[in-house]
């Protein structure tokens, strides 16, 4: 587990405050940090952004909710620590 360092945390309350998502958003900065590295280091370094960005746009899509997020994260993670077979389905 990543230790988060503080200026991320003021930098997601001011991030979610500019988006203008919702009150009481939460985001879990470990976890994001933890699956951008999984990804960095098992795909490749620019894997990390766009993994991020598709796991939060997928969570979304199937409503936002924790378990929305927890599930799309699982599925990325796994997909970026195990072995490439060139079939991009999961």
């Amino acid at each position: 587990m990543t230790t988060t360092p503080p200026e991320l945390d003021v930098w997601a309350a001011r991030l979610i405050a500019a988006l203008d998502l919702p009150d009481g958003t939460v985001v879990d900065v470990a976890t994001v940090l933890d699956l951008a590295r999984d990804a960095a280091h098992g795909v490749a370094r620019p894997a990390a952004p766009l993994t991020t960005y598709l796991v939060g746009y997928a969570a979304g899509l199937a409503g936002g909710g924790a378990a929305d997020v927890d599930r799309a994260v699982r599925i990325a993670t796994e997909l970026a620590t195990e072995p490439a077979t060139g079939d991009p389905t999961p």
